[in-house]
Parts: structure tokens; C-alpha cells; sequence
């Protein structure tokens, strides 16, 4: 079984299991990571494959999964000038990861989703 526990701030703060999966679980980063999946992409393309993010959501997630390996920016000359993404190596062996969750969520909704309403519907 991995380890978890952190009783301390220190620990948690260099725990792998958590630093890695705080980056990547997020619900814009794991959508980029998915939308890239076979693609390289300029900024706005992959905003409107991604439709509802904001300009400064994708930007900032952008540059953290940058920072962490996951992919990597080109940028074009122009003009006009261009900037593309694009996954490394390391970004697709996650997406590889990533899908098989992406994959029981879909299967899952429904049970999920009637679960929700009949909690909901108890407490109400």
C-alpha cells in the first residue's frame, strides 16, 4: 500500500503522492492534459476545445504543467507570432494514467449522479 499519512506540513509538503497528484488532478489540468492527447496546439485552439475555461484559468495551468514536465511551449515567429503545446514524453505516459479514470467516470455518471440526487433528496 503507498504511504499516505502525513502528520506533519513538512511531510506533506515533500510527500510524492501528494505533490504529484495536487498538479494533476485538478479538473483543468487533467482536461489539458486530455485535449493535448495527440495533438500539438496553439493557446486559442485549445481553449475552444476545452470551451468553458478562462484565458487566465488556462494560462496559469499551462505554465504549472510546464513546470512539472507535462508538456511542453513552442513558441512560433509571426508574424503573426504563435504559441503552441504540446505533451513531452512524460505528459502522454500520464495521460495514459489519467484515462482509464476518465473512462470510469463516464461509466459511472449515472450510478453517481442518482446517488447525488436521492443524498440530496434525504437531507432536504
Amino acid at each position: 500500500m503507498v504511504e499516505v499519512t502525513a502528520l506533519t506540513k513538512e511531510e506533506a509538503e515533500h510527500c510524492p503522492v501528494r505533490s504529484v497528484l495536487t498538479r494533476v488532478t485538478g479538473k483543468w489540468q487533467m482536461l489539458i492534459l486530455l485535449a493535448l492527447e495527440g495533438d500539438e496546439l496553439r493557446f486559442g485552439a485549445l481553449k475552444r476545445k476545452i470551451g468553458d475555461v478562462t484565458q487566465r484559468m488556462l494560462t496559469e495551468n499551462l505554465r504549472t504543467l510546464e513546470r512539472d514536465g507535462h508538456l511542453t511551449r513552442t513558441v512560433h515567429a509571426g508574424p503573426p507570432l504563435a504559441v503552441s503545446y504540446a505533451l513531452t514524453p512524460q505528459g502522454l505516459s500520464l495521460v495514459g494514467v489519467l484515462k482509464p479514470l476518465v473512462f470510469w467516470a463516464a461509466e459511472h455518471f449515472d450510478a453517481i449522479d442518482a446517488s447525488r440526487v436521492k443524498v440530496d433528496a434525504a437531507k432536504a
